[in-house]
């Protein structure tokens, strides 16, 4: 018998692209490294630029959380880029290195907090956004007294243009607080148990007489100072206006307006920072700053204080809405040495406004 050598299948050839799908393959590469090198001179601009030059004011506005979304896209789209992996790695997480902490992440989210002591102080920090003036004034109130806090830091304290509405808005806010006291100027109250041994508009107190319109854009942080258990201590209500308007980007106005409400927030700060540095008191900042953690305004707190936000929980905490989606936190609690903070949490205010209430627990530490 004649054996019959079974057949040999052909070793199997790899087939390469053709010279289409090189070129297409290397204008995806060349395309990711560009995307990674104009997004690591965007935050090296951002950096440089960001609360120095006033045209940089619209560029701050991205969102936060992009300083780690973006390098880490690009990453990811790196793996189909053969040939320039290593370039856009490099780019990649050279971005992400220097951006990263902009990005309003919450590390100490890893870590649990001291519980809080019988007496903590309980403090509410809330943009009521134009008061009660579209809302059920008793839903209104109700959200407030419900709290039961010791300290509230409430803002935009503007319900109407009719001095009698304010007048009445105010005696009511006193009738629903019976017991504390009750500090105004401009847009910003302040409603405390504690006793009040001094106040403080930043940055500066309008002249005796001035009208309402005048206060509400002059004082934009009110320092009240507080006798805390044998203590004085200075609590800063702040409300920093907001980077820029929304007028028309082609008229000559949106760019005048843009500059002057630059140079507005430095001196808001500035005033916040300089009586900061001069105030030997523990002190407490809480309000909407209308300034993102990407943002180096920021930087005048964050150096000198510390940010509440750390004993919240969240990885990510975040403070604005718009359309009932959460998008970055614009509202800040700072705490000198002083303080422990035992708990912060975001209270969402359903319509009432696009800000969440800042609810913090905190306490005194020991004698200076």
């Amino acid at each position: 018998m004649t054996a019959v050598q079974a057949p040999v299948d052909p070793a199997p050839v790899h087939s390469r692209p053709g010279p289409a799908g090189r070129r297409v393959r290397v204008r995806v590469g060349r395309t990711v490294t560009a995307l990674a090198g104009a997004w690591l001179a965007f935050v090296v601009a951002h950096r440089l630029l960001s609360g120095r030059w006033w045209l940089w004011l619209a560029p701050e506005l991205v969102p936060p959380v992009a300083f780690v979304g973006v390098p880490v896209l690009l990453l990811v789209l790196g793996l189909l880029a053969r040939g320039f992996r290593a370039r856009v790695a490099l780019l990649a997480v050279a971005g992400l290195l220097l951006g990263g902490d902009l990005a309003g992440l919450n590390p100490a989210v890893l870590t649990t907090p001291p519980p809080a002591p019988p007496d903590a102080l309980h403090l509410v920090s809330w943009n009521t956004t134009v008061w009660n003036a579209t809302d059920d004034p008793d839903v209104f109130y109700r959200s407030l007294t419900g709290r039961h806090a010791d300290i509230y830091l409430l803002q935009e304290y503007k319900p109407d243009d009719d001095p009698a509405r304010r007048d009445a808005d105010l005696a009511r806010l006193r009738r629903e607080f019976p017991g504390y006291q009750v500090v105004l100027r401009g847009e910003l109250v302040t409603v405390t148990r504690f006793p009040v041994v001094g106040v403080v508009a930043l940055p500066a107190d309008p002249p005796a007489g001035s009208d309402w319109r005048t206060d509400y854009w002059e004082v934009k942080s009110l320092r009240t100072d507080l006798l805390v258990r044998g203590r004085t201590v200075s609590v800063y209500n702040t409300h920093i206006l907001v980077p820029l308007d929304l007028s028309s980007p082609l008229r000559e106005l949106f760019y005048r307006r843009r500059h002057e409400f630059f140079q507005r927030r430095e001196t808001q700060y500035r005033a916040l920072a300089a009586d900061l540095d001069r105030n030997p008191n523990p002190v407490l900042v809480a309000g909407d700053l209308n300034t993102s953690p990407a943002m180096a305004d920021l930087r005048r707190l964050t150096d000198r204080l510390t940010d509440a936000g750390r004993a919240s929980g969240s990885a990510y905490p975040t403070s604005w809405t718009i359309a009932g989606r959460r998008w970055w936190r614009l509202d800040w609690t700072f705490v000198s040495p002083d303080w422990t903070v035992h708990r912060y949490r975001l209270r969402d205010a359903g319509d009432m406004s696009d800000h969440r209430m800042q609810d913090v627990r905190l306490s005194l530490g020991g004698a200076r």
